[in-house]
């Protein structure tokens, strides 16, 4: 099972996220939506489109923008599709 961990809270964990350059992404299904909170930022990657990002809220401690997403991924990257991967402090294993 992999988790995503910050602040010693478990913000995700899933059997199955798929890897891409390096990050886990996982499923939307397996967030706990309680600790995130939609962000106005947003990335291009030239090959996976459009990132959009979460602040991950914990105990009332955010991490700005530790999360982030392809709503709508160019066609290279359509197996991660709403799938949220993270970095800024948070722990994947």
């Amino acid at each position: 099972m992999t988790k995503a961990i910050w602040n010693g809270i478990i913000i995700a964990e899933s059997d199955h996220t798929e890897r891409v350059e390096g990050n886990h992404y996982f499923p939307p299904d397996t967030i706990k939506k309680e600790y995130f909170r939609e962000s106005k930022t947003t990335t291009v990657c030239s090959w996976k489109g459009v990132a959009s990002y979460y602040d991950v809220v914990v105990d009332d401690q955010i991490n700005p923008g530790a999360a982030w997403y392809y709503a709508d991924p160019k066609s290279a990257a359509a197996n991660i599709k709403d799938h949220v991967a993270f970095w800024r402090g948070v722990t994947v294993e």
